[in-house]
């Protein structure tokens, strides 16, 4: 009878120390997810205070649509770099294809 209690009473313990386990990993598992959300919101800050510097020190290049000029078509924009990315590929291709 006295084995019941003491197993009773073992797995209760044992049941408390997992869930105080689980919730210490959880806890931590929390606490590494709000610091990488907090470095990603810095490096994301650093990166767009860089790119306003490069706009800064490229604003008097004549071929830099300024911010009061004409408005720009991105789409029109997006298909002339995306038609620059395929020539390169396909110089990059012809390039390789020589040197094989």
């Amino acid at each position: 009878m006295n084995s019941f209690f003491v197993g009773r009473a073992l797995a209760e313990g044992l049941y408390e120390q997992l869930g105080n386990s689980l919730t210490n990993a959880l806890s931590e598992l929390g606490k590494f997810e709000a610091e990488q959300k907090e470095h990603l919101r810095s490096f994301t800050q650093q990166v767009m205070e860089r790119a306003t510097q490069e706009v800064a020190t490229v604003v008097g290049d004549s071929n830099f649509p300024a911010s009061n000029s004409e408005p720009v078509d991105l789409q029109a924009t997006i298909d002339e770099l995306r038609a620059e990315v395929a020539q390169l590929r396909s110089e990059l291709q012809q390039y390789r294809n020589r040197t094989v």
